[in-house]
């Protein structure tokens, strides 16, 4: 059976496992002061065109969510964020653990924009209520969603007027910036957010992500809250160690693309058989509406998640390629699906 449940079921690419093996037996400063780490974060400095950014490597998304959030905020402020995003569904209530309310927004698209924000502005108006202070935004998004760059630009101004913060989830980074239409760089992002992560555990690393924080103010005494929070690893060299190597001959965006590519095959083949999807994603997540009958076909060959239906006799599925998927997994769904 294959899995299109999700983009992290394979472990790392093999140019990722060949660095950790030439590195394997050098000796290295620990918690993430070695070598490594130190080249890995100039690389990614240089990448982003932000000299003065601090880097910091983490091994997991809700890891880096968490400490983020839970060190840039005071404990009476807020965080904003789309109805669909991680921190809001698929974070088991991280940040509000951290003692921080998370304000849900209604969004079409998966997306925030200042007309969306706005109301939740309005409304939190004084100190009986918790004070909105960072806007949380995934790219892309939890539905396969991404940003333009005039819809960053468009949040970061509004941000900055209205004294927010602006935090980028980048755990599908890579398919975000390498999906049709996408005019945004990763030095956009740089400018255009106060952090930020990259994200490799579903891109190609066995695991880890790559905190970027461009905003000064955020900066202070970051690492105390990554030791008290649990993410100091004393081998933090095989977190710096892999984003070397995805670094390395764009190999990142090399991975993002192939994902992004075999998504598109696939959503071809699910179009051309007349299904419909519930988010216009041009990244590797699908979301297709299949009846029962189809999934309990598919579901002989194929694994996947499904959802409770948008429509009548319909389900909600969620399909996701990765940097591993081959071709012919998604000939061989597209001729399951054909035999019906």
């Amino acid at each position: 059976m294959y899995s299109f449940k999700n983009d992290y079921s394979e472990g790392a690419h093999p140019l990722v496992l060949k660095k950790l093996e030439e590195t394997n037996m050098l000796q290295m400063q620990g918690y993430g002061e070695d070598v490594l780490c130190l080249q890995a974060a100039d690389l990614i400095r240089n990448i982003i065109n932000c000299p003065d950014a601090d880097i910091h490597f983490l091994s997991g998304g809700t890891q880096t969510n968490l400490i983020a959030l839970s060190a840039f905020l005071r404990p009476h402020e807020a965080v904003l964020s789309a109805e669909t995003g991680h921190i809001e569904v698929h974070e088991a209530g991280a940040i509000e653990a951290a003692g921080h309310k998370v304000v849900s927004i209604q969004s079409s698209d998966g997306k925030l924009s200042p007309e969306l924000i706005m109301p939740m502005l309005d409304f939190h108006t004084d100190e009986h209520m918790v004070k909105p202070r960072l806007v949380y935004i995934s790219n892309a998004t939890e539905i396969g969603t991404h940003y333009t760059k005039g819809e960053l630009i468009a949040l970061h101004k509004f941000c900055g007027e209205n004294n927010l913060l602006l935090y980028m989830d980048g755990a599908r980074l890579g398919t975000a910036l390498t999906a049709q239409g996408c005019d945004l760089e990763m030095r956009d992002i740089a400018e255009y957010t106060d952090a930020f992560y990259i994200g490799g555990t579903k891109n190609g690393a066995l695991l880890g992500e790559a905190l970027v924080i461009c905003s000064d103010e955020l900066k202070t005494d970051f690492r105390f809250f990554m030791k008290q929070r649990g993410g100091l690893l004393a081998k933090g060299r095989i977190l710096g160690v892999q984003f070397l190597a995805l670094f390395e001959d764009d190999l990142y965006f090399k991975l993002a693309r192939q994902a992004n590519e075999t998504a598109e095959l696939l959503r071809k083949s699910i179009s051309g058989c007349g299904y419909s999807f519930t988010s216009d994603s041009k990244t590797n997540m699908l979301f297709p509406l299949f009846p029962s009958e189809v999934i309990e076909h598919l579901k002989k060959r194929f694994d996947f998640y499904v959802f409770p239906g948008r429509e009548a006799s319909k389900y909600e599925t969620r399909l996701v390629t990765s940097w591993a998927t081959q071709r012919q997994a998604v000939l061989d769904f597209a001729s399951c699906l054909n035999e019906l």
